[in-house]
């Protein structure tokens, strides 16, 4: 792995102004209650460029004459502190193990920082958590004011790097798209042993565990997100986390759940009857919902604008919520006035890849949509929510909410449904929860 790590960094400093430092801040271990600790999880741009996975780490990268150097700050080795929570790579290991030109202990950082500004015209930082920002700018600017009137003084600006690593993260290399398809596969089989048991009387909470143990089997040790398992109303909740109803007959069930592999996410929506067969009025809002999808994914290839996959969705849905007569008026004039957002309420879809809801630009440098290319790798997302509360609404379609989602890869033909496995159609998706 360290030469997919050195390879990236190369590619990084070719895009960059000569004399140019980057400068990496990890992020540091969060505590949950008193010394229990939560699951570490290190800043993605931090790991995509050094593939060190350990807190406390400030990673600087530059090019001299001949060689790219990278220097890693990270914690020294402590037998007393491995021995409670697990074993550090060191300052040894982080030449050896991670590639690193030089390592030195994280606490040298101050004293040590100002060494590597030597020559240094550009800083390209990266601290999305501002751990060491504040602190930064006095020692950038501390040659100039401390030195002789007649010695030549130096001038550093310092950038944000965002704007060209998550421009490169947006396009996935062979390696990134696989490890997505290996989420995406865990998160296949998480949503069908969900609709296997799906049922009435069913706790929102056992289904959720139901997942984790799927992807479980997968090698999946964690989830791109907390799971969504919302029955009933709580699917007007677009980010419901509660998962603690009880499953009642008659009712939908709408799960938006994703495994993560290897630092890469999968993001999946299934929606479906928790009695195993459709109502008439959510089979109409569920068919509105998929066909809006499936037109949208239709349009997906290489130079198509990102806007056209929301605009199509929209434009779907408001047709069908017309011919059921919930919303009122022409279709032009239904989309005039955006009244179609009462019940869609969301965009239609995100980049993914490390990040669940991925970095990347949207516009190009000129404020257009940005058009897509292969290698691309992006959720579209449409979904029809009709509120209990919406006492103008026919009953039999209250509280019914419906997002189906899938995970899509740009190729350089069209492209792939990387989540298409999961039922989707009315008849798939009855016949697998009816099939136990």
């Amino acid at each position: 792995m360290e030469n997919v790590f050195q390879k990236r960094r190369t590619e990084l400093l070719d895009k960059l102004p000569e004399f140019s430092l980057v400068i990496l801040v990890g992020y540091q271990q969060k505590v949950r209650s008193k010394n229990i600790k939560y699951s570490f999880r290190q800043d993605n741009d931090f790991y995509y460029l050094t593939g060190f996975d350990e807190p406390d780490a400030i990673a600087l990268i530059s090019r001299d004459e001949s060689n790219d150097n990278f220097t890693l700050f990270c914690r020294p080795k402590n037998p007393h502190q491995e021995t409670n929570f697990g074993e550090r790579a060191g300052i040894e290991g982080a030449v050896k193990i991670h590639g690193a030109t030089n390592a030195l202990p994280i606490d040298s950082f101050p004293s040590e920082f100002e060494k590597y500004l030597e020559g240094i015209k550009r800083i390209y930082l990266s601290d999305e958590l501002n751990i060491i920002s504040s602190s930064l700018i006095p020692i950038v600017n501390r040659q100039r004011q401390t030195c002789g009137f007649d010695v030549i003084k130096q001038y550093r600006s310092i950038e944000s790097l965002a704007p060209i690593i998550h421009a490169t993260r947006l396009i996935k290399s062979e390696l990134e798209i696989n490890t997505v398809k290996a989420a995406v596969a865990a998160s296949i089989d998480g949503h069908k042993e969900v609709m296997k048991r799906c049922a009435p009387n069913v706790n929102e909470a056992e289904l959720s565990a139901q997942f984790y143990q799927s992807i479980g089997a997968h090698g999946c040790k964690e989830v791109a997100y907390p799971n969504i398992v919302a029955s009933g109303n709580n699917a007007m909740c677009l980010h419901y986390e509660a998962n603690n109803s009880v499953l009642k007959n008659g009712q939908m069930l709408l799960i938006d759940a994703g495994a993560e592999y290897k630092k890469y996410a999968s993001d999946i929506t299934r929606s479906y009857p928790i009695n195993g067969r459709f109502s008439a009025e959510q089979k109409q809002i569920y068919s509105i919902v998929l066909s809006a999808l499936d037109s949208a994914i239709s349009k997906v290839e290489p130079n198509t604008s990102w806007n056209i996959l929301y605009e199509t969705c929209m434009e779907v849905m408001a047709r069908g919520l017309i011919e059921l007569g919930l919303l009122t008026g022409t279709f032009e004039e239904v989309m005039a006035s955006h009244a179609y957002k009462r019940f869609t309420v969301h965009k239609t879809g995100h980049w993914l890849g490390m990040d669940v809801h991925d970095v990347g630009p949207y516009h190009d440098e000129q404020d257009n949509w940005i058009k897509l290319r292969p290698n691309m790798v992006f959720t579209i997302e449409p979904g029809i929510y009709i509120p209990e509360s919406a006492d103008d609404i026919p009953e039999a379609y209250r509280g019914i909410g419906i997002r189906i989602e899938d995970d899509i890869l740009v190729t350089t033909t069209g492209h792939e449904n990387l989540s298409a496995a999961i039922p989707r159609t009315i008849e798939d998706i009855e016949n697998i929860m009816q099939s136990e």
